[in-house]
């Protein structure tokens, strides 16, 4: 059996255990309802067409509207129903579902498919869900703490003020004050692009307990970090340009995957970007080691754990509530005096688009091929 078989039969095993915390969501759109999808590749902006359902109201049928469900089913706002079902009418169960994500975005709560929701909606994001098990893992601080979801079943908000942990406060054990972490190999990443990463990890452990010492031996690894397209075995496919960027597992799972199809800046200014759809990996990886430590989505646009970030954003300072809810997990760092050490990298020398190749083609269908700005 060769080293993309092994691999994807190991993941395969792991989605069936039922002592894992899986938190990554089911990506939209479904990649063979994109039109012109080619090679595990969106094209950019494959979700602005729901800009066309601004406007969309509760009882009455807007062709095309089940894609709204499908994303609202895939972010764990629309449980327990199977998208095939899906029909375009604007149902009860899809009113509940855009009121509770206004809530959780801290928009106005009108149940209708408002600008500012789609708005909202079609920035791209983290592909953790926001809803998992039924527990929400956001919270806007409004007033109401049980929002139906369907006529039949309630959403249970689980929260601490607005950081939150998913469902169960999956953590790393007891008395854990290192974790290592890997690269997959088939990556073959430079030291620059390395080099993000460690800057990533040491903003959460300048703040707390746990210490990250990366490791060449990716299967003996804490944390797993990876770059794949399209479907790579861990049942949550990646879409392509913008759309989902990033998703990771809960502790003490540890897969970190990213969507090799990005156009990702290790280096240079992300804001100053020629291109449009260019995606700041530092700031990705801040918020996805977040998710790894235990830390569900926060609804504070200024905090790392925010589902969302702009094209050409750059964001990586934790913010306090990221701070509060990791030390409540696992304590303070004791030489965390409250403000970061932690230098940014150089921006002045602009950037320039590259693409890291592999020699063996076939392992395309697997490991992503990311793109750098070094």
């Amino acid at each position: 059996m060769n080293t993309q078989n092994i691999l994807i039969a190991f993941l395969i095993t792991l989605s069936f255990s039922d002592t894992l915390f899986p938190v990554s969501a089911r990506l939209f759109p479904d990649p063979s309802s994109i039109p012109g999808w080619l090679s595990n590749h969106a094209p950019p902006g494959a979700w602005d067409s729901y800009m066309n359902f601004t406007g969309c109201q509760h009882g009455k049928t807007y062709e095309g509207l089940s894609k709204i469900k499908n994303y609202f089913h895939h972010f764990g706002y629309i449980p327990n129903a199977p998208p095939s079902n899906f029909t375009d009418d604007f149902d009860d169960a899809l009113e509940a579902a855009v009121r509770t994500y206004q809530k959780n975005f801290n928009l106005n709560v009108t149940g209708e498919l408002d600008d500012a929701t789609l708005s909202q909606i079609v920035r791209p994001r983290c592909g953790v869900a926001d809803i998992i098990n039924g527990t929400t893992a956001m919270n806007s601080g409004k007033s109401d703490t049980n929002t139906s979801a369907t006529s039949s079943s309630k959403l249970k908000f689980h929260t601490v003020g607005h950081y939150t942990y998913f469902d169960g406060n999956p953590r790393w054990p007891e008395g854990t004050t290192e974790l290592t972490y890997a690269f997959d190999p088939g990556n073959n990443l430079s030291d620059v692009v390395k080099s993000v990463f460690a800057r990533a990890f040491s903003r959460w452990s300048e703040v707390t307990t746990i210490n990250f010492t990366e490791t060449t031996s990716f299967s003996d690894a804490d944390v797993k970090v990876g770059f794949y397209t399209g479907n790579h075995g861990d049942g949550e496919p990646f879409d392509g340009v913008l759309g989902t960027l990033a998703h990771s597992f809960a502790p003490t799972d540890g897969r970190f995957h990213l969507d090799g199809a990005e156009d990702w800046i290790a280096s240079g200014d992300v804001t100053t970007a020629s291109l449009s759809t260019a995606v700041d990996l530092e700031s990705v990886a801040v918020h996805e080691i977040g998710h790894l430590l235990g830390l569900g989505h926060s609804s504070i646009k200024d905090a790392i754990m925010y589902p969302t970030i702009t094209a050409k954003t750059r964001k990586v300072k934790l913010n306090d509530d990221d701070i509060t809810g990791v030390q409540k997990l696992y304590g303070s760092n004791p030489h965390y005096t409250g403000t970061s050490t932690i230098s940014s990298p150089d921006t002045s020398n602009g950037g320039r688009h590259v693409e890291l190749t592999w020699g063996l083609v076939f392992l395309l269908l697997v490991v992503g091929v990311p793109h750098f700005v070094l």
